[in-house]
């Protein structure tokens, strides 16, 4: 009806309207935002980081976790302070991440930079998978080895991807917190699914047989290599590989070399490598009859996969409320709760929880989700942080440089766990110490709070310096027009910037 020139809108189209933009923001908003990103750093871009976070990481990586923990103690029948050393031992891929990503950027095959690595990773993963499935009585040795090819292929795609995301975070500065939220958003879900089945799949078929489940995801990492679009490099010049390596080893060291980037490196390997992981001595008191709660296998999946939905809705939560805030700001909030997340651990050893009432699986419920959701917004701006360091023309490269310096705080971490783990007599069925071995953790997470100065104040959506502190000119031309068409090429990105 019309009233004094005005249009007036019945109240049921009003709630209608509402409604519609209710199922909206739901249901075709998110679907909006991944279109989105794929028309603009085109689909294939997005199918990577798909298959590489979500399925082979997430729901592989998951399926993984849960299957070696069992694997360790059920197979082998190692104690907790080894099985976090060998944990360790099986990242040493991810610590040699540089090297993947020099190969990449530098070293096609066959004239593709790309393609035939996304091959190679597939291979690794099933080769290793197959052989540990398959293998009645396999060597502790000998398995440490295969379960560290299948890190090394994880590590491999992992690297190839992160290249792409370097690249499109400096050509679309903007876009950078979405780029890392669909990472994260992948990596949630797939493992969300993964930590929802391991369980189920540990106790019907074994730790063997999911490792056999495994070869899954090698395949479809197989198959990115084969239906990525890449424009296929002639005539190159192999004799210049190795004044690549060089120039890509210099730019690389000049970049590092600045304070804006070697600060907050520091930063990110301290605050990782004082965090220690002491993971497997609560896996092995969660599954202890006597001392812990004796949870099945089926049970402790299910605890993972609350963990999942904990990350998932810190990727959400950063996504939406926490991306644009400066990095200083969220690294002081998130690197306090961290440290007090962790007294859950202390009530729950100490059986406190019980006390007041509270039961193991529920409370352990709570704790996994806040732990996971804690830790995944304390990790989210490191990664925009890191994306935003990397120079033009050897961006997987120096990405990889920066991720593996976390890999190597997580190994510290790892390591050092397991050190505390065998100082204070944490084995397979004694618990006496577990406590005091979390309240150090506990104390540890929060001293990185006095490290924030090397981490900038700047905003997340902005550049933090100018391409010309990179040495552009000292990274060989020839790597720039044969970089893969799953992003702009390097000279659209120098234009932008």
């Amino acid at each position: 009806m019309m009233k004094e020139g005005i249009l007036e809108v019945p109240d049921e189209a009003v709630a209608e309207d509402e409604s519609k933009g209710g199922l909206y923001d739901c249901v075709w908003a998110p679907m909006c935002w991944f279109k989105m990103l794929a028309d603009e750093m085109h689909w294939s871009f997005v199918y990577g980081v798909v298959v590489v976070y979500g399925i082979s990481q997430g729901l592989g990586g998951s399926l993984a976790r849960v299957g070696t923990e069992y694997y360790m103690k059920d197979v082998q029948k190692v104690q907790p302070s080894v099985a976090q050393i060998y944990g360790g031992i099986t990242s040493i891929p991810w610590m040699v991440k540089p090297l993947w990503g020099l190969l990449t950027d530098v070293l096609p095959i066959l004239g593709y930079h790309r393609r035939p690595y996304f091959v190679l990773a597939g291979m690794l993963s099933l080769i290793s998978m197959l052989f540990l499935s398959l293998h009645k009585k396999l060597h502790l040795a000998f398995a440490l080895l295969l379960l560290t090819g299948g890190s090394a292929g994880a590590a491999v795609a992992d690297v190839t991807v992160d290249a792409c995301v370097a690249q499109n975070s400096i050509s679309h500065p903007s876009l950078a917190p979405d780029m890392q939220s669909l990472c994260a958003l992948s990596s949630s879900i797939g493992g969300l699914l993964g930590f929802s089945i391991s369980g189920i799949f540990v106790h019907h078929i074994g730790p063997k047989g999911v490792f056999g489940l495994l070869t899954v995801p090698a395949g479809l990492l197989l198959s990115v290599g084969i239906m990525l679009k890449e424009p296929r490099t002639t005539n190159f010049a192999y004799g210049k590989v190795n004044q690549k390596f060089l120039n890509a080893g210099k730019t690389m060291w000049t970049t590092l070399k600045l304070p804006d980037v070697w600060r907050p490196c520091l930063y990110m390997y301290l605050s990782l490598a004082l965090s220690l992981n002491i993971h497997e001595g609560m896996f092995y008191w969660y599954t202890d009859s006597k001392s812990g709660p004796s949870f099945s296998q089926e049970t402790v999946g299910f605890i993972f996969s609350v963990g999942s939905v904990g990350s998932l809705l810190g990727a959400l939560l950063y996504q939406n409320v926490l991306k644009e805030h400066p990095f200083w700001d969220l690294l002081f909030w998130t690197q306090l709760l961290f440290g007090l997340s962790g007294m859950l651990d202390l009530m729950l050893v100490l059986r406190l929880n019980l006390k007041l009432g509270i039961p193991d699986y529920f409370f352990i419920v709570i704790d996994e989700s806040v732990s996971q959701m804690i830790g995944r917004l304390k990790w989210m701006p490191l990664l925009v942080l890191s994306s935003k360091l990397c120079p033009s023309g050897i961006e997987g490269t120096f990405f990889a440089l920066l991720m593996s310096i976390d890999n190597v705080g997580l190994f510290s971490s790892s390591s050092g766990g397991g050190f505390l783990l065998h100082l204070l007599n944490v084995t397979r069925t004694r618990f006496d110490n577990l406590w005091l071995a979390i309240l150090i953790r506990n104390i540890l997470r929060v001293t990185p709070l006095g490290l924030l100065f090397l981490v900038p104040r700047s905003d997340p959506s902005s550049s933090i310096f100018q391409s010309e502190m990179f040495g552009a000119k000292e990274v060989d031309e020839a790597s720039e027009s044969d970089n893969v068409e799953l992003v702009s090429l390097v000279n659209s990105m120098d234009a932008g910037r």
